[in-house]
């Protein structure tokens, strides 16, 4: 099995919550709350590999495609209680990020980025081709992933402490997981700043096109055909409303599928290079020294240490 981690975001769950300080008083939830949360997952799935995925500023296709994409998305901020005020600051959480890739050069870990790509796609890549013959575990709260689930990939939720397969995605969505993208296209994302058809939502869709519970893969073009077939007998809103809001939707559905699509040949080289050249190294001294200079002495590394041992023999 090999395990995909959606870096920024496994981080920023922890950044949020975790109430870890250094001895210098500076806030280190985020990377004591990620090395904890590794461990974990080590122990709980027993990869043979681990690869944590970093943002690379951003997708200049999507932006190419619609400017406003992610416009005005805000930095998640602490959640939790302190009895003195500690200022959340941009300066904080990129220097726990920094310090924490640095951590990882030292684990037996293998860490990406590539410029300019989303960590979404990176992620996608890998999954479908380059470790398309593992089970594959990817670590994140994104639902954007669950377009990529299926008898081999499966997507551990930190938020919900679930894993999420097929069954779940119906459960949840009420469609097959090869359809979460397209119906997405339909339902929006205001997250991302992505607006849906209004009045369009995921039970809508299920009991007006059947085809999408299905595990084939439904395209655009028939949903649209089917809704022309259909407003002419019925007087349902949601066909006519999908069918003035086209444009919307097929743009939706470019900037939603994890395909190749949204990356450029010099990036998936640049993730083919990747992980080509990426070494499994494990130097216990040098990740102690970094605790030890960063200010985690409260620390104890013992358990991650176990599952590091255990994830380097193999």
């Amino acid at each position: 099995m090999v395990i995909l981690i959606d870096g920024l975001n496994f981080f920023m769950r922890h950044y949020a919550a975790n109430p870890s300080m250094t001895q210098h008083g500076d806030a280190a939830g985020g990377v004591v709350g990620f090395l904890r949360g590794l461990a974990g997952l080590c122990r709980q799935f027993n990869p043979r590999e681990v690869h944590v995925v970093w943002e690379g500023g951003g997708s200049l296709r999507r932006r190419a495609i619609y400017a406003d994409y992610k416009k005005g998305k805000k930095p998640q901020h602490f959640n939790r209680y302190y009895e003195d005020d500690i200022p959340d600051s941009n300066q904080n959480r990129l220097s726990q990020v920094a310090f924490l890739t640095k951590c990882l050069r030292n684990l037996p870990v293998y860490q990406h980025y590539v410029k300019d790509c989303e960590a979404d796609d990176v992620i996608g890549y890998c999954a479908r081709y380059e470790f398309g013959n593992d089970d594959i575990v990817i670590v994140s709260s994104d639902k954007d992933f669950y377009q990529l689930i299926d008898d081999r990939v499966k997507v551990w939720s930190p938020g919900q402490k679930r894993l999420i397969d097929g069954d779940v995605v119906v459960e949840k969505m009420h469609v097959k997981s090869s359809n979460v993208a397209l119906t997405r296209a339909f339902v929006g994302d205001p997250s991302d700043n992505i607006n849906g058809v209004k009045g369009v939502g995921f039970k809508t869709l299920a009991k007006r096109f059947p085809a999408l519970t299905f595990d084939e893969r439904v395209s655009l073009d028939f949903v649209f055909k089917e809704c022309e077939r259909l407003k002419k007998t019925s007087k349902v809103q949601v066909y006519s409303s999908v069918l003035e809001n086209k444009d919307l939707v097929r743009r939706n559905f470019r900037l939603m599928c994890l395909d190749i699509s949204n990356l450029a040949a010099t990036q998936i080289q640049q993730i083919k290079g990747s992980l080509e050249i990426n070494e499994k190294k494990y130097d216990k001294l040098s990740f102690l020294r970094s605790l030890r200079k960063f200010g985690l002495i409260n620390f104890d590394p013992n358990v991650l240490f176990l599952q590091m041992n255990l994830l380097n023999k193999r």
